[in-house]
């Protein structure tokens, strides 16, 4: 802005919205949005013409006072509280203040000031000194600005600012209002889930009580049934007198009726000093998921003679139809005739058998009379297992199914499918539980005899898997298979531990020992390996072939080990001395063997449709 000219009266200083001289001189200030505007002091040296004197301003320095400051914290901490409707009721109080009223000429600049408006200013400025120097008008009496006006700038100024605080508090009220109604959400939550907690809570403390009932009634039931377990003892004793005194008075007819049918009884060559002596195996076309008893209602002379005229008419024709599958893999498996399978009970002198005719059979010991018959599979089969407690039974076919077998009542109570081949092996947990098998669709499975559904199928093996066995008192399994190899699996979860690898042929048998610290596998070419349980490495390789090796056994003591060869030879081998003797006998291939309880007994079973008893 230029300065007027010479002889007239400098220009006052002009204040922004708010801002006035007083009467003493003092500037005045109001406080607006876009803060205060005042022009620039400016001393006019020239000789002025209409000799008028003028006053210097003063060039004080502008503060907020602290009334303002104040505020201002006010309005902060109002913000934080959200409490915008307070402030709404609030009444604005403008300060008292001691304004001089504005000239006409300064209230125009200061609003063209405001506006923005500087040639407008500069037009004005020119024109209006141009005016005063010719004093053509008299512009004395033009008067002052009202205060109002200046003080109607400042309300609408202050107005603004209020609006723009407001639309502030609001939107912070909107958010405080939205994280209200998450907070009441998750309140409600929480709540119904603390009650949810107390109901369960409550509802086991109910059950707790009513199981600790339940159990308080068990204990005059268990020595009821103790009471009853003694008689039948009891009962059991006399029982098994009567039954000797009667097989004593028949002993004659038995040798009688031997010597007329000596012509049909084998007697195998015997080596290395061991006696044989051999029970036939009888073979049954019966159908049904069921087991027989033999003619319980038989007294001992009938039952007699009836087995003789039985071991007479004995089939002596085998099966030659042999079950060979397509997907076998690898020429040491080029013969895949179902392998017959005998095992012990785990507490009495009971033997189990089972065979290509698709039966079982429970045979007593050491007469070999046959006890029970079992028939249901429609194909032969390939192995059975007996259950911890003696019970029940396990039994696999080549029709793709295990079945269990509960022996107390002579029937079939499961039947379980999921194979898509035929299952070579099963086997039961030491807790009795659960069943494991494997299958030539290159799996095992482990089923859950309570649920009557798989648990796991073990993926792995390349090949078919020919055998399975758990190891005593765990959830480990080991499985051998036509791939060469042997797999440690954790049935817990499903997965392969480790395998091993040493086989140079297909693994038919796998087993541990009983205290769980070596492995023995047999494979297609007679080849025994021992293996270090714990370290996972072989011991000792025992060449027996070229014969293949079917199924390898421990005596209870785990100083011998029994296996059974195709070529009809069972090879026995003393782990303490090294020594490795052969029992010859069995016509054609030898399927399984076992020892009895005590170890003093071998029983072996082959494709010869007998089972041999060695001394």
């Amino acid at each position: 802005m230029s300065a007027p000219p010479s002889g007239v009266p400098p220009l006052r200083v002009l204040e922004a919205l708010g801002i006035g001289l007083s009467p003493t001189g003092e500037v005045t200030e109001a406080v607006t949005s876009e803060g205060a505007y005042y022009l620039e002091q400016v001393t006019i040296t020239e000789t002025s013409e209409d000799e008028c004197e003028y006053e210097e301003i003063p060039d004080d320095n502008f503060s907020i006072p602290e009334g303002e400051e104040d505020l201002e914290k006010a309005i902060h901490i109002i913000g934080e509280q959200a409490r915008d409707m307070h402030i709404l009721e609030q009444q604005t109080i403008l300060p008292a203040r001691n304004v001089m009223q504005e000239a006409i000429e300064d209230f125009l600049c200061n609003f063209l000031i405001k506006m923005g408006m500087t040639r407008t200013l500069d037009c004005f400025q020119a024109e209006w000194y141009e005016l005063i120097q010719k004093k053509g008008t008299d512009f004395k009496g033009l008067g002052n600005v009202p205060d109002v006006y200046s003080q109607v700038m400042l309300l609408e100024t202050e107005n603004k600012n209020l609006k723009k605080e407001l639309k502030h508090f609001k939107q912070a009220a909107e958010k405080a209002k939205e994280e209200l109604l998450s907070t009441q959400k998750e309140r409600d939550f929480h709540r119904m889930h603390h009650k949810r907690i107390v109901q369960e809570k409550n509802k086991l403390i109910a059950d707790l009580k009513g199981l600790k009932l339940h159990y308080a009634s068990y204990e005059p039931t268990i020595r009821v049934l103790h009471e009853k377990h003694h008689a039948l003892l009891k009962e059991k004793m006399l029982t098994s007198l009567e039954r000797d005194r009667a097989v004593g008075k028949i002993s004659g007819l038995q040798a009688t009726l031997k010597n007329i049918d000596i012509g049909h009884i084998q007697v195998p060559v015997i080596q290395d000093s061991y006696e044989s002596a051999s029970i036939t195996r009888e073979s049954g076309d019966r159908a049904g998921h069921s087991c027989e008893k033999e003619n319980s209602s038989e007294g001992p002379t009938q039952k007699s003679l009836r087995e003789a005229r039985e071991e007479v008419g004995y089939k002596t024709k085998m099966k030659n139809e042999k079950k060979v599958s397509s997907e076998t893999g690898g020429a040491a498996c080029s013969d895949l005739e179902p392998p017959g399978s005998i095992v012990m009970h785990p507490c009495k002198d009971y033997l189990i058998s089972c065979s290509e005719d698709r039966l079982w059979k429970m045979v007593g010991l050491p007469q070999g009379n046959v006890l029970l018959t079992g028939s249901g599979h429609t194909d032969w089969l390939s192995g059975c297992c007996f259950h911890p407690s003696g019970s029940k039974l396990a039994t696999s076919s080549g029709d793709s199914t295990i079945k269990l077998w509960d022996l107390t009542k002579g029937e079939c109570t499961l039947t379980l499918e999921g194979h898509n081949h035929a299952v070579w092996s099963c086997t039961w947990h030491s807790c009795g539980d659960f069943v494991a098998s494997a299958s030539l669709d290159m799996t095992s499975k482990i089923w859950d005899v309570n649920s009557e559904r798989c648990r796991y199928t073990l993926y792995g093996h390349t090949d078919s898997v020919n055998s399975i066995e758990f190891f005593p008192f765990s959830n480990i399994l080991l499985t051998a298979s036509a791939d060469k190899t042997l797999s440690v699996w954790d049935a817990r979860t499903g997965k392969c531990e480790q395998s091993l690898y040493g086989h140079m042929h297909s693994v038919n048998d796998a087993t541990f020992t009983p205290r769980g610290h070596i492995i023995a596998s047999c494979d297609a070419r007679g080849v025994t390996k021992l293996w270090d349980f714990r370290k996972l490495i072989p011991i000792v390789s025992i060449d027996v072939g070229p014969s293949s090796g079917n199924e390898v056994n421990f005596d209870p003591s785990g100083r011998v080990l029994a296996q059974a060869s195709a070529n009809g030879i069972i090879h026995l081998l003393d782990l303490k001395s090294g020594q490795i003797h052969k029992l010859v006998g069995h016509e054609s291939e030898v399927h399984s063997v076992v020892f009895s309880h005590l170890g003093e007994n071998l029983y072996s079973g082959g494709s010869d449709g007998t089972i041999r008893l060695w001394i």
